[in-house]
């Protein structure tokens, strides 16, 4: 198998998530010659407007689509990545006790073959070496993370096998996936504490209570990718969708000096992996660069 050039697929829930979850990551391989495709499985359209600076009011989901659509071809650019929408419509964030049902047709309520199947004609056409996507837990519970896990794990396994779905391209098998960790409670917890210590407000002392009272397990990072150099196209990313990043908001918090000195890296989880590599590991493609 021809690993030249190297190839890494990203795939995310909804637009301005591939900005605040592995951003600087991606601009870092691609910068260094690597194929990056990031697949986004929505289009965004029950988004809310988030960013209380937004002038504009947005009140149908077709409107909201196709602001998000340029928000994410501007992110696309300032990552230096190539992009990819699967196709599917955004089932929303359901709030409510007891919850409302999701609505009918949305990505959540899909079976699962039909978003899969639409992952693995991607996969086989782009044939990364390196998938990322989110842990079961979906990161958060809304359920096109959750179910964003689902597709891209299944996709993973199937894209390789002969037998399954027949007819979107020749076999091609990623020879490894990562979870995606850049909210860890670690990552969160060490912010948190270098604000205290330089005097600064945190923006996470909430988040860091509420996490602990709830006893959250954390997962085990396996992966820190160095990639400093790129927070400044991560934030650029993040400000391209402005109807959901406040650019004078909670991703902005941390002067960037702190960060740079506490938190230099993006972490991951490895889940599957058919190279050998040993763990703690410093590079996604760890096991599979020609040496």
């Amino acid at each position: 198998m021809s690993t030249s050039p190297l190839r890494l697929m990203a795939v995310h829930a909804h637009p301005d998530d591939e900005s605040s979850k592995g951003a600087a990551t991606t601009a870092r391989y691609a910068a260094q010659g690597v194929e990056v495709l990031v697949v986004t499985c929505t289009g965004g359209e029950r988004g809310s407007i988030l960013n209380p600076h937004y002038g504009e009011v947005v009140a149908e989901p077709e409107q909201m689509n196709a602001i998000r659509q340029v928000e994410m071809r501007h992110a696309a650019q300032a990552l230096g990545v190539s992009h990819r929408w699967l196709g599917f419509i955004d089932s929303g964030l359901p709030e409510g006790d007891p919850l409302p049902p999701l609505p009918p047709g949305c990505f959540a309520l899909e079976p699962l073959d039909v978003p899969t199947r639409a992952l693995v004609e991607v996969m086989r056409e782009f044939r990364p070496h390196v998938v990322t996507t989110y842990d079961p837990s979906g990161g958060y519970p809304h359920p096109d993370h959750i179910r964003c896990h689902e597709v891209s794990w299944a996709a993973f396994h199937a894209a390789g096998d002969a037998d399954a779905f027949v007819g979107t391209g020749e076999p091609w098998q990623p020879l490894k996936l990562y979870y995606n960790h850049d909210f860890s409670m670690n990552r969160v917890s060490t912010l948190h504490r270098a604000m205290i210590d330089a005097g600064l407000e945190s923006p996470y002392g909430g988040w860091v209570e509420s996490r602990e009272a709830r006893e959250i397990p954390e997962r085990q990072a396996t992966t820190r990718v160095e990639c400093a150099d790129f927070f400044d196209h991560r934030d650029a990313a993040l400000r391209a969708h402005a109807t959901q990043i406040d650019p004078q908001g909670f991703f902005f918090a941390v002067p960037r000096e702190v960060e740079r000195q506490v938190w230099p890296v993006e972490e991951y989880e490895l889940a599957v992996s058919h190279v050998p590599t040993s763990v703690p590991e410093d590079d996604l493609f760890a096991g599979i660069r020609n040496d």
